[in-house]
């Protein structure tokens, strides 16, 4: 039987049938193996074919005798319904082999800051994620994704994960889906429609609510952002901004937390969230905040970001904001909409601050730009805005 001792972890790789025939044996050499080992014990079942009642009770004589944590992964799907009808997926900790997806070739449809969206087929599409340690993040995008499902926000669903070269991905099934940005990128000379049907879902995702303590709470994220931004504030602005977030009471809605359109896919007409790792509760001004990052803020001072990111022009993109806040909230009042756009810009412009401190060159001019863009407008918004809720 082959071993291999990492000194705190020890895996054995099973194979063939663990049968009446052999467990006597198998017992002996995975004993001989494991027998006192201290570290963790990985039961490798990827050359398993079989595991009968005699080979399941070796594994439990050995859960029984030493003193580790025991996993078993890499079982074959025949395998893991053995471990999972006999209970032993209660006792043990039993993942399947997963199968292998090649990306090669395939349309990306969209990136973020964890990984990459690719079309493998008109019905599927796969997010690959960029850190090759990425399981739990994966397993908990998974049950953000059912959390929100279950609050009745219309949401994509992995039904598969996959190992796509050295990284890993999620796998949904979405017939013949399209990003509501693909859809903006195709009807530029009449993009209101497409902005309106984003500022509705929105407004439609973030009306659902979750029980009281399922998710993190948007408003110490969005303070987040101000410790980190607060370098570039003087105290008194530092102070103020951080007294109109804290003063956003605590809501139970629902926050995506990076709901622009590429995040969006539209499936025969209906719209749908992927992307969930990001998701939260709390005040919609806290989902808000991202149109003014995405569809402004970064193009303001770097006119070739939009077409880079977004895939359209500039003036597409200041049209998402222009009109936005007038159709998410449902109204013509042109006071009204000022106001909104205001609260979202303040609270936005901190995201931004934040942001572009985590991944923009310092010392480039772009930078120092937007810095010093950014402070202004927050010190002429924390004049007028009283309150950021609405």
């Amino acid at each position: 039987m082959k071993t291999l001792n990492e000194g705190s972890r020890l895996t054995v790789f099973l194979e063939g049938r663990i049968d009446t025939n052999n467990a006597r044996q198998t017992e002996e050499e995975i004993f001989a193996a494991a027998g006192g080992f201290s570290g963790e014990i990985v039961l490798d079942a990827g050359g398993l074919a079989y595991i009968s009642s005699a080979g399941l009770r070796v594994l439990m004589r050995l859960r029984k005798s030493v003193n580790s944590s025991i996993k078993i992964i890499n079982t074959s799907s025949e395998v893991y319904e053995i471990f999972e009808t006999t209970g032993f997926s209660e006792l043990f900790e039993v993942s399947r082999r997963m199968r292998e997806l090649s990306v090669e070739g395939c349309e990306i449809i969209g990136r973020g800051q964890f990984g990459t969206v690719y079309r493998t087929d008109p019905e599927t599409i796969v997010k690959v994620y960029a850190s090759p340690d990425s399981l739990p993040m994966i397993r908990n995008e998974t049950e953000l994704a059912k959390t929100a499902l279950l609050a009745g926000v219309p949401t994509a669903i992995a039904y598969d994960i996959v190992r796509v070269g050295d990284s890993y991905g999620s796998v949904f099934e979405l017939l013949n889906a399209r990003t509501l940005n693909d859809l903006l990128t195709d009807n530029t000379d009449d993009a209101d429609g497409v902005i309106r049907q984003y500022a509705e879902f929105l407004k439609l995702v973030n009306s659902q609510t979750v029980p009281a303590g399922k998710l993190r709470s948007a408003r110490e994220r969005s303070l987040g952002y101000l410790d980190t931004a607060a370098k570039y504030l003087d105290g008194g602005l530092e102070r103020r901004l951080r007294q109109l977030i804290s003063e956003v009471p605590e809501q139970l809605n629902v926050i995506h937390g990076d709901a622009q359109m590429k995040n969006i896919m539209v499936v025969d007409g209906e719209p749908m969230l992927i992307d969930m790792d990001t998701l939260s509760q709390g005040h919609p001004i806290f989902e808000l905040q991202a149109v003014y990052v995405t569809y402004f803020a970064f193009g303001e001072d770097d006119p070739n970001n939009s077409m880079e990111f977004l895939g359209i022009p500039k003036a597409v993109s200041d049209r998402v904001w222009e009109r936005f806040a007038g159709y998410y909230s449902g109204s013509g009042d042109e006071a009204v909409i000022s106001s909104l756009k205001d609260k979202i810009a303040l609270a936005g412009s901190v995201r931004f601050l934040y942001l572009i401190d985590m991944i923009t060159d310092h010392g480039s001019e772009l930078f120092r730009t937007r810095v010093d863009r950014t402070v202004k407008r927050l010190g002429e918004l924390a004049e007028r805005v009283e309150s950021l809720a609405f």
